[in-house]
């Protein structure tokens, strides 16, 4: 048997078992929602939900990064599966060292450590889909080396194909979300995160577009010493976000820290078009000095400039009451079939996400005291959604929304207190899409980033 096709069999192979692990799991829990939705049989949602937290939390995977960024979509998980899975961490079993050093050679060949002056045993850190180490170089700069786990090709296969089905489970039973389009979104999405030398590109691209915001550091990617399976980066010195905030930091230094997110996302987002996917507070450290390192690039999404000009433009729109702009807003991001109802109840979620950019003074990113960012909203949204039939949500707002309610729930955490009108007028002065599509296509061709399909 040739080494490729022996590589093509362990994949198909370690697919196969990841989607036994979860299939019976998942479907088994699918089945219990719809035995109460469909034939009415009662059963405890939030004991299954846990059921379901439990099993995606124990494969620690991409699955389970998948569900982080569904509960952000309004309703599109039942609320107790919502507020399970928003608690799942993005933290794995580590490899022990004979399983790292191995995994070393395969990258940077059977000398490997001869390229650097110490390399750690212990993993630093770890996520859904590799582990950090840290090392230093000859030259005595200390580097982050981030190692992907084994077989993650195949398991992000299988963990997509059990999405595919537990969402079709679903929409049978709830039609408010259709969700093919969000599919192809976090397909696509997810099989570039196991490209490691795309995300050095995109850390290329981040260092650029956020050199002149204050605050916000992100490491430098070490290319001679990067693959596509390993990541080689400077090291930040810094501490986890919650860990911080356990700290009961004083309300100027939470305000600093939640302006510099803010800038850290909308400043790439209205002057380039491309936001960061996947804001969660594993990937925020505070540093001695106050400031924010900024991590983890693999989730990274262009838009084309017209959509930028549409997420204004509905802004605006919120802000005059004027439905017709509105439903050229939502057009313009990708609704089809948009109509008057679905224009009301769609501003009902646009409402909520511009009302703090909309009240120019001083306050709490959400007032009304509610524990999860949204929620109540989102449920509101969700019961209209379902009496007009339901609608299909286009690719680019998985993202985009993601980064709203995942920011929100941060500045949440923050207790933070701005003038978040004063911060979104900031980075929106003097927009122009002409310009916005210059910088886009020079910045992505200066970091080697693949332009957008």
């Amino acid at each position: 048997m040739s080494d490729k096709m022996g590589g093509r069999d362990a994949t198909f192979f370690g697919s196969m078992r990841r989607f036994a692990r979860t299939s019976g799991a998942v479907g088994g829990i699918a089945a219990r929602v719809a035995g109460e939705r469909v034939f009415g049989i009662k059963t405890d949602r939030a004991a299954h939900a846990e059921d379901l937290r439990q099993v995606l939390g124990g494969l620690k995977g991409p699955l389970m990064k998948v569900a982080q960024i569904l509960t952000t979509i309004p309703d599109a998980l039942p609320p107790e599966y919502a507020a399970e899975l928003s608690e799942l961490q993005a933290n794995a079993p580590s490899m022990g060292w004979p399983f790292v050093r191995r995994r070393m050679a395969g990258e940077l060949g059977p000398h490997w450590q001869s390229r650097f002056q110490s390399f750690g045993q212990e993993a630093a850190a770890a996520a859904s889909l590799g582990q950090v180490h840290k090392a230093v170089l000859h030259d005595g700069e200390t580097v982050a080396c981030k190692l992907q786990y084994p077989d993650m090709p195949s398991t992000v296969e299988a963990d997509l194909r059990q999405l595919k089905i537990a969402m079709a489970i679903y929409h049978r039973m709830d039609n408010a979300i259709q969700h093919d389009e969000i599919y192809k979104e976090l397909s696509e999405r997810l099989r570039e995160e196991l490209d490691y030398m795309r995300e050095a590109a995109q850390m290329r691209l981040y260092r650029s577009m956020l050199a002149p915001v204050a605050d916000i550091h992100v490491p430098t990617p070490v290319a001679d010493l990067t693959t596509s399976r390993l990541l080689t980066m400077t090291w930040l010195d810094g501490g986890p976000l919650q860990r911080w905030l356990d700290t009961e930091p004083s309300l100027e230094a939470r305000n600093r820290v939640a302006e510099a997110l803010f800038r850290a996302w909308y400043v790439p987002f209205y002057q380039y078009g491309i936001i960061h996917g996947d804001p969660h507070l594993g990937n925020y450290q505070v540093r001695p000095d106050g400031g924010v390192n900024l991590l983890d690039f693999g989730a990274i999404r262009v838009f084309p400039p017209h959509f930028v000009r549409g997420v204004i433009d509905l802004f605006e729109a919120v802000r005059d009451a004027d439905e017709d702009r509105a439903a050229r807003a939502y057009s313009s991001w990708g609704f089809a079939d948009i109509t008057p109802e679905k224009v009301r109840v769609l501003n009902g979620w646009a409402r909520f996400l511009y009302e703090p950019l909309l009240d120019d003074r001083v306050r709490r990113i959400q007032e009304n005291g509610e524990g999860h960012f949204g929620r109540a909203v989102a449920e509101e949204v969700h019961s209209g959604l379902k009496s007009i039939g339901g609608v299909r949500p286009p690719r680019e707002f998985v993202l985009m929304d993601r980064s709203a309610v995942g920011l929100g729930s941060v500045f949440l955490r923050l207790k933070a207190e701005l003038n978040w009108s004063r911060l979104y007028r900031e980075v929106t002065a003097e927009f122009d899409e002409a310009a916005l599509a210059e910088r886009q296509a020079a910045a992505l061709a200066e970091a080697g980033v693949p332009p957008p399909k």
